[in-house]
């Protein structure tokens, strides 16, 4: 079982890397191949958002492309079968937060159902 865990949660870390990558926001269709069809955010800002609401941000082009955000702490937990959670600590360009998501495995691969980002100091 632990080895089935530890594949559940990798698979769910680089889901969540490819999120972060630039290149990868900036196409929808990336996008859309990571992010569960009822996917759901609360983000730094305190705003909510959904699929619709994310795609229209990353495709517009204000995520940046110059630097990827550096990310540290991240660990992972299997909550159920096909369900992982993750957290860790990132940094975008001096925005710090700490974020956590919820991944769920689905017939098409493992997609990111919830996402949340607490800032820091």
């Amino acid at each position: 079982m632990a080895d089935g865990s530890e594949r559940a949660v990798q698979a769910a870390i680089d889901g969540e890397m490819r999120l972060l990558d630039p290149e990868v926001r900036a196409s929808p269709a990336c996008v859309l191949d990571l992010l569960d069809p009822d996917f759901t955010e609360i983000g730094a800002s305190g705003r909510r958002w959904n699929v619709e609401s994310i795609l229209t941000v990353t495709s517009g082009g204000s995520v940046s492309a110059k630097s990827p955000v550096r990310v540290s702490d991240m660990s992972g937990v299997v909550l159920a079968p096909g369900i992982v959670h993750l957290t860790y600590f990132a940094d975008n360009q001096g925005r710090r937060a700490w974020r956590s998501s919820v991944w769920r495995l689905t017939e098409t691969g493992w997609r990111m159902y919830f996402h949340q980002a607490t800032p820091t100091g």
